[in-house]
């Protein structure tokens, strides 16, 4: 065999091997996949999905042990794999929590665009600047929390009078109290967006009589009226189970004696605001970039729980 032959041979050998990805073909939904879970958004909403299954599979694991030691199938009672899941949901949740202190940024984002590109309705840009100023005292009470619960910081710090020098007064933080108030900070913000939500419906109301009143509805209306109706549906499944996860984690003794609600109505929070943000991410049509709706002029903030 020539020496040219050999290098074809490899040549090929290389393009059959380390090039077998040639005839992988190109996917959009994995570049959707790449674009949605490459923002702190994204990856967030993907990693709750995981943490509220894993915790609902957690529970039934366990059950299924207990049957099939009952059935004489099994030696203990309990499941080998629970534990570890346990282990790893925990280990999400305190990653959500620590990535979430980037939050403030958005929000004070949020803040400025608004007053330079307000609502279209005084009552919605009222509505969300109380949101914009719960979010306010939600993420430093939460950060303040994080950081105790981890002992990164000391039990008390010194006062704003200590630190000018007038006194020595120190503001003690209280791990359980900080969480408590970060949460009725949470949950003034989700009532708020049920308000946000009833005057949307009326500018959408108020947009689809006038476009009736006018030329008709023609498909590209009504395929934007139909995204525009499905997005404010899935807000508010999204906000009405963020709720009671507000209610609960607002009180000292909660409102659920059994943590399988917490689950329940983090997962349906979950698969909702996933896939408002799977839909928000997609690239828009060829004739959408054409023709921008120039209507839209003002964005609301993405959904920021837990």
């Amino acid at each position: 065999m020539s020496r040219a032959s050999k290098l074809h041979t490899l040549a090929r050998l290389n393009d059959t091997t380390l090039g077998s990805f040639s005839n992988v073909p190109s996917s959009e939904t994995l570049n959707h996949l790449v674009r949605y879970l490459s923002t702190w958004s994204g990856s967030d909403k993907f990693f709750t999905l995981i943490q509220y299954t894993l915790k609902l599979i957690v529970p039934f694991l366990h059950w299924r042990a207990r049957l099939q030691h009952r059935a004489g199938i099994r030696k203990d009672a309990t499941s080998n794999a629970a534990p570890s899941l346990a282990s790893f949901t925990s280990i999400i949740g305190d990653a959500r929590m620590l990535g979430r202190f980037w939050g403030l940024l958005p929000i004070f984002q949020w803040m400025i665009s608004m007053e330079r590109n307000p609502p279209p309705t005084r009552t919605l840009h009222t509505i969300e600047r109380l949101q914009g100023w719960s979010m306010l005292g939600y993420y430093p009470l939460e950060h303040l929390y994080y950081l105790r619960a981890h002992n990164l910081i000391p039990t008390s710090i010194p006062a704003l009078s200590a630190i000018l020098g007038r006194s020595s007064k120190r503001i003690s933080l209280n791990g359980n109290k900080l969480i408590l108030w970060s949460s009725r900070f949470w949950l003034l913000y989700v009532v708020l967006q049920f308000a946000h939500l009833r005057e949307d419906r009326k500018l959408l109301l108020t947009r689809q009589r006038n476009l009736r009143k006018g030329k008709g509805l023609s498909a590209e209306d009504k395929e934007d009226l139909r995204k525009r109706w499905d997005s404010l549906g899935n807000e508010l499944v999204a906000n009405a189970a963020n709720l009671p996860l507000a209610l609960h984690w607002s009180l000292e003794s909660g409102i659920f004696a059994n943590d399988i609600w917490v689950t329940i109505f983090s997962l349906i929070n979950g698969i909702a605001t996933f896939r408002g943000g799977w839909k928000a991410t997609a690239l828009p049509s060829v004739k959408a970039v054409a023709s921008p709706d120039p209507s839209n002029t003002t964005d609301t903030v993405e959904e920021i729980k837990y």
